[in-house]
């Protein structure tokens, strides 16, 4: 083990190099599988696009790699292939006219079946897929006999993807061998478990961990991103089982090997300027009632809080019962300042989707895609979202449909406020202005998602990895899987507009301090000239201090937001969820918006996704937590985010962590659905922003995701730390 060790040190700086200076090839080797096949149907045309991909990138071999494949192969320098730069930009645009799918149509963001990939491996897969095609075959179905050929194309591909990396490995194990014989001896193991790999099914933890993170690297390839591992810590756990009761591994070595593959996912940040937020859920329940922390959670867990990078996007499931000492090695890590994992909750999450009529053993074994959106892993296409900007529609129930800051019309007009003379008026139009706000939005994503023609749209490597596309012979947005697409709709907003409110009926309609009038007067002017009735705004209840008055406001937001856009489907028949999410949108949204009824100013930002407003909650974390939970988070399908800030003194001692790990567990039986904690000090932060050059390595947790503090824009810096810091 110790050998072993020594080689993941050497890894490191090899992913932290530098990237390559040649060129981005992955556009023109798609073009040269088109251009062989231009008379063929479009599918099959696609696959041979994918095949080239496979088989023509660059199989670049790290010499500590313990576990193959990296995206360094996007790259081939200048020297290493005769194509002159003129080919390259011509094969670029003719590839490009054959259109590939974007986030809004369903192209990633999706956790693909790995337990069953795992079982079947690629010859069982490609055994699979040929026996289809035959049913399709014998049944006419000329449709699903070509979808099968293309994924018999991109699957065969991806086995000779698999052998092109074992044969660069050996090679590479050669030249080691005399100079590195420790590191030439990893590699010639890697080589033979790719070698293996390509014959039959992963019997190995090794083989398992390799075998997905080839795949992961093949979607890599074909551009995709935020494509989930899901629960991995599950469908590992057996392989790691039987391998150390025969011997084979210890619980240091398969830690190790996970850090080789996962480290790797530096490599986005090194070679693009950008992290991947490949989200991995451990722990949660089984189908069976069954807690699912298994030792290989506590591997996977501490892999991650090892590497110190902002990827991969870790997510525990929490559940009644999930052992103590799981929780406190969860808050060791986010301690570090990593903000890793977030925690999700399973008695909030598996009663938001089983709403949705997905059998109960899927639900069970949930997972998140990007941030935290809830996906049923292997069964339903790709994800895809926005942002629907909630405190806006109170402007214009404000303003008779007129937005404040241009004078355009943007709703319907529904009535001057002056004559508003209760709240439940107020109310009346402001959810007049949500509901036709909510069909714009939805109109929006369907001429988006209905604005290409899907059948010449075909993924036919992707719809190999998910159920039940190769027995029934259909694309996965096709058809293919067991369940169809789900959109999220991330509604802004919650701390605004629970803010909004309560001082509207506690300033306006109980205390009658002013009138709406006055108070439009004084949003128009940016309260400049009202200072008093800002004063009077600023002290109203805030939400995030157990104050009844903006929790029941809350309360309405969610289920007001639910009903909104339950009423809608996508395109093949899937549900729009919502989520209480806005990553950083909450700056860019605010700056779309005059100023609100909180006493916040024209162009600030809103509330941070499920969070309280900044510096609101001033009545200590138990008085946040129990307002934070108030809404019924059960309807918010998608999952929401609550970003915390704590002093790092609490994750320094055990005691301290055992207060953490109890307040959690109040939070979530009380209801709420996530918390994500950022434990990096204001002292830290506001240094940091100060002498940059000396935090290169900071990582923060963000909103959904954590990122290396340099990398953010001062707006986003300035948004954390502006985040109430509870001690």
């Amino acid at each position: 083990m110790m050998e072993r060790s020594r080689i993941l040190e050497k890894l490191r700086p090899e992913v932290s190099a530098p990237g390559q200076s040649g060129r981005v090839m992955t556009g023109y080797y798609r073009y040269l599988g088109y251009r062989e096949h231009y008379d063929e149907p479009n599918r099959i045309a696609r696959a041979y696009a994918v095949r080239s991909l496979l088989l023509n990138t660059y199989k670049h071999i790290y010499d500590h790699d313990m576990i193959l494949g990296s995206v360094r192969g996007f790259f081939t320098a200048g020297d290493d292939i005769n194509v002159s730069d003129s080919d390259v930009e011509s094969g670029n645009r003719l590839a490009a006219s054959f259109g590939d799918r974007t986030f809004g149509t369903n192209s990633d963001h999706a956790a693909p079946d790995f337990a069953a990939f795992l079982r079947d491996g690629i010859p069982g897969t490609i055994e699979r897929i040929n026996l289809s095609r035959e049913n399709a075959q014998k049944r006419g179905d000329a449709t699903g006999v070509e979808t099968l050929d293309a994924m018999n194309i991109a699957m065969c591909a991806f086995r000779d993807f698999v052998l092109l990396y074992a044969g660069e490995a050996e090679s590479r194990a050669e030249k080691l061998a005399r100079n590195d014989p420790e590191a030439s001896a990893e590699l010639s193991a890697a080589a033979e478990t790719a070698r293996k790999l390509s014959l039959t099914a992963p019997e190995t933890f090794r083989e398992a961990l390799q075998l997905v993170w080839f795949v992961y690297i093949a979607f890599c390839m074909e551009g995709r991103y935020a494509m989930a591992f899901g629960r991995l810590d599950k469908f590992l756990d057996p392989y790691y089982q039987r391998d150390r009761a025969a011997g084979i591994i210890d619980y240091d070595g398969a830690r190790e090997l996970v850090i080789a593959a996962l480290y790797k996912i530096r490599e986005r940040r090194v070679l693009f300027g950008a992290d991947d937020v490949s989200n991995i859920a451990i722990g949660g329940l089984n189908a069976d009632g069954t807690g699912g922390v298994s030792e290989t959670s506590y591997i996977i867990l501490d892999a991650v809080a090892t590497m110190q990078i902002p990827g991969p996007n870790l997510s525990l499931r929490y559940y009644e019962g999930i052992p103590d000492d799981f929780m406190d090695a969860a808050l060791r890590s986010v301690g570090t300042g990593l903000g890793y994992p977030a925690m999700m909750n399973d008695a909030v999450n598996i009663p938001a989707l089983l709403r949705h009529g997905y059998a109960k053993e899927d639900v069970y074994d949930y997972c998140m895609v990007g941030c935290i959106e809830n996906f049923i892993q292997g069964k339903q296409p790709p994800w895809s979202d926005g942002r629907y900007n909630t405190p806006k529609y109170l402007e214009l129930a404000l303003n008779n449909g007129v937005d404040m800051l241009t004078g355009a019309s943007r709703g319907p007009a529904t009535g001057d406020p002056a004559e508003f003379g209760s709240m439940d008026d107020l109310m009346d139009a402001l959810g007049k202005q949500m509901r036709f706000g909510a069909a714009e939005y939805v109109a929006c994503f369907n001429n988006l998602n209905d604005g290409i023609n899907h059948a010449r749209y075909d993924q036919p490597f992707l719809s190999c990895f998910f159920d039940d596309c190769i027995g029934r012979g259909r694309d996965i947005n096709e058809g293919g899987t067991v369940y169809p697409s789900v959109h999220g709709a991330a509604v802004m907003g919650i701390g605004t507009m629970a803010d909004s409110l309560a001082a509207i009926e506690k300033v306006i309609f109980i205390d009658r301090q002013y009138d709406l009038k006055t108070l439009v007067l004084a949003l128009k002017a940016d309260f400049e000239g009202y200072d008093g009735l800002r004063a009077a705004l600023v002290a109203a209840p805030k939400y995030g201090n157990g104050d009844p008055l903006p929790d029941k406001y809350a309360r309405w937001f969610v289920s007001f937001q639910n009903e909104l856009f339950s009423a809608y489907r996508t395109r093949d028949g899937g549900a729009f969820y919502i989520g209480i999410a806005s990553n950083t949108s909450n700056i860019p949204a605010g700056k779309e918006i005059a100023a609100t009824p909180d006493g916040r100013k024209a162009g600030q930002p809103l509330s941070d996704a499920a969070s309280p407003s900044h510096g609101s909650d001033r009545n200590g974390p138990v008085a946040a937590l129990r307002s934070l939970s108030e809404p019924d988070y059960s309807l918010v399908s998608c999952g929401s985010v609550i970003n915390q800030k704590y002093s790092p003194a609490m994750f320094a001692s055990p005691a301290g962590r055992a207060k953490m790990r109890e307040l959690i567990k109040f939070y979530f039986r009380k209801g709420g659905q996530e918390i994500q904690i950022n434990s990096v000090s204001r002292a830290v932060l506001e240094d940091a922003l100060e002498h940059p050059e000396a935090y290169n390595d900071l990582v923060v947790r963000v909103s959904g995701f954590s990122a290396y503090y340099n990398t953010l824009d001062d707006a986003v810096k300035f948004d954390i730390l502006a985040r109430t810091e509870h001690a």
